[in-house]
């Protein structure tokens, strides 16, 4: 069953996309808006995009443009859905890499024929690329493969605080986490922080700019106690030059980090203090909660949190105190308790 992923703020006609969709035998996704949208897509990796193109926060043109950066996404079928007609909307549309343009109001027909050619001309170029094709990967043998590729090595520890490389050095290594939780951060001329990324326990990391033959863009500092292998960097380049499904496996990985990157300066850029807050408490129990933990607790230093925020460790403490006379989350030292998990992704939304 094939997978599609509607974008459309407005509640109606989303709800009457999905059913014609879902009547034609396809697995439908639905989000309410760009930012959502673009989650999802990197989440989900579906077979088709429908998007509308005049929505609040990020428009289509944005959703596409920034999936157009991402490999693993640049690839999926786009189609725009609209009620503007002007030639300058589907110049533009096409130009950052649109498949077809449907325009409001629209029959059954009209949609579905749109949504099968583009589905099978998709299908074809994926077969037309032979066996080193997307067709033909094995998501589940290339992670297979890194996990071996980690196995075995050389095992360092680094306790709480301790630097694993630093801004500016040029990679020799590729680094797996295997007990721990790792940050990584750009500072700025004031030695302020803004945390970039977030590691956790199966994780890989400084490997992109190794890819890219360049020095180190952030800082890895150990956020507890950690071991860490070591995997030199001619056993990395073997394995990815020689396994398809490993390179796709780190196409996947490199992409949801750049689209969690990119959502994080948008909402830098949009967002007031009190969702930014919220949305660094969210980013923290998707990444480090377990399996099976019905609430979850981080000890976090909150000058860590306000460099996730990107403000003032004070305006962080001030926050979470209000969260917390609303009921929100708990908290007893550095320890933070999330109660009210859905008060805060709707505070977000």
């Amino acid at each position: 069953m094939k997978k599609i992923l509607i974008i459309e703020d407005n509640p109606d006609v989303r709800e009457n996309t999905a059913e014609i969709l879902e009547l034609s035998n396809y697995e439908v996704i639905t989000a309410e808006n760009g930012k959502e949208g673009v989650k999802l897509a990197s989440e989900t990796l579906p077979d088709l995009i429908v998007c509308d193109v005049m929505m609040p926060e990020l428009d289509g043109f944005g959703v596409l443009l920034i999936l157009s950066q991402n490999p693993i996404t640049s690839q999926i079928p786009f189609i725009f859905l609209t009620a503007k007609t002007e030639k300058s909307d589907f110049r533009k549309g096409m130009s950052l890499g649109a498949d077809d343009y449907i325009t409001k109001p629209f029959d059954d027909v009209e949609l579905l024929t749109a949504i099968e050619v583009r589905l099978k001309k998709h299908e074809l170029f994926t077969k037309a690329q032979g066996p080193n094709g997307t067709g033909f990967v094995n998501p589940e043998r290339g992670m297979e493969a890194l996990m071996n590729l980690a196995k075995d090595r050389e095992e360092r520890t680094y306790r709480k605080k301790d630097y694993v490389y630093k801004e500016g050095e040029y990679p020799k290594q590729v680094f797996f986490l295997n007990k721990g939780k790792v940050k990584t951060f750009k500072s700025n001329h004031d030695g302020k922080e803004l945390i970039m990324s977030l590691y956790k326990e199966g994780d890989f990391l400084g490997f992109l700019p190794m890819l890219q033959s360049t020095t180190y863009p952030e800082t890895a500092v150990a956020l507890e106690d950690c071991f860490i292998s070591i995997i030199p960097q001619k056993d990395f380049f073997e394995l990815l030059h020689n396994n398809v499904s490993v390179a796709s496996s780190f196409l996947q990985s490199l992409a949801k980090e750049l689209t969690a990157k990119e959502e994080q300066l948008i909402d830098l850029a949009y967002n007031s203090v009190r969702k930014r807050v919220a949305d660094a408490l969210m980013r923290l129990q998707n990444r480090y909660k377990e399996e099976g933990q019905d609430i979850f607790t981080i000890s976090i230093l909150r000058d860590d949190l306000a460099s996730m925020v990107g403000t003032a460790k004070e305006t962080v403490i001030r926050t979470l105190s209000d969260f917390k006379d609303e009921g929100l989350v708990e908290i007893k030292g550095s320890k933070i308790t999330i109660i009210e998990e859905k008060k805060l992704e709707k505070m977000l939304n």
